[in-house]
């Protein structure tokens, strides 16, 4: 009987081992399926949203479907679909560790933390953290938060900072900028925290623009990339390669002005020194 348990378990050993060792990668699954699934958002206004139309669009959709989407299908030899699911601060980190989808792209902030579990692509948008409040607020910058209700998005780094660095802030989360802006809105929080393209996104659309203000320098540095499952070398190479080719050939910047330029979703003029980092970036073919 010992015996035969012992065969059992070195048979079970061994279809888990091999399953492990041929395991499908990324790039294997959007060649058997000819689908590349995304992780994005919903509500962020320039970067990912659902339009009046209840189209999904947006700057790092745009970046998908038109740069790097393309350089899989010419590596694959086969057209590639783009597939969009919601993805959030708390979710897109299992979406992609589970194999729900492929590619987070959305306005994810690459971190040292973050990089333990998941791999990044390039930066694709500098931005920073500032505080959304109410024309004539006594908050000007995150020297004035002590003691005041602070609405950050759970999981964001944002919330992490405020949490470790300003402990006398009393932190109040939401799983989203709707539902951050709402209490904000109804005097429930006194500001809400967030990157300073997401805050410049909901003045764009509040009914009341000049009501609200955006305060204090950034106090959070804030480099964006679209993350993927860890180790795949030839899927992240392609993702870099799709990037650093809108960017070399202007691609990039005719998308940045559609949607942040100052006819765009939400203005938020691109840095001189922003765009040089960007192109500093493109390595040599």
């Amino acid at each position: 009987m010992k015996r035969i348990l012992s065969v059992l378990l070195s048979l079970t050993f061994l279809m888990i081992f091999s399953a492990a060792a041929y395991a499908e990668t990324t790039l294997e699954k959007i060649n058997r399926t000819g689908v590349l699934t995304i992780g994005t958002r919903t509500g962020v206004t320039g970067f990912a949203f659902i339009n009046n139309q209840k189209e999904w669009v947006g700057f790092s959709i745009d970046l998908v479907e038109q740069a790097i989407a393309p350089e899989i299908s010419k590596k694959l030899g086969k057209p590639v679909k783009v597939e969009k699911k919601e993805s959030t601060p708390p979710t897109r980190i299992s979406l992609l560790t589970s194999n729900t989808v492929d590619l987070v792209a959305e306005s994810m902030t690459d971190t040292r933390a973050r990089r333990e579990t998941v791999d990044f692509s390039l930066t694709y948008f500098v931005t920073g953290a500032q505080f959304l409040v109410k024309k004539g607020s006594a908050i000007r910058g995150v020297q004035d938060i002590g003691g005041k209700r602070i609405a950050v998005l759970k999981g964001s780094t944002s919330a992490r900072i405020i949490g470790e660095k300003y402990a006398n802030a009393q932190l109040v989360e939401f799983p989203d900028q709707p539902a951050a802006f709402q209490a904000l809105v109804q005097g429930k929080v006194d500001a809400y925290t967030s990157d300073g393209t997401y805050l410049a996104g909901l003045i764009g659309k509040a009914p009341n623009r000049d009501d609200w203000v955006i305060a204090g320098d950034f106090y959070t540095y804030e480099p964006y990339g679209m993350a993927m499952r860890k180790n795949e070398s030839d899927f992240r190479a392609l993702v870099n390669n799709g990037l650093m080719g809108a960017i070399e050939s202007g691609k990039y910047f005719e998308l940045y002005e559609k949607w942040f330029g100052s006819k765009g979703e939400v203005p938020y003029p691109l840095t001189p020194e922003n765009k040089r980092f960007l192109i500093l970036q493109v390595v040599p073919k």
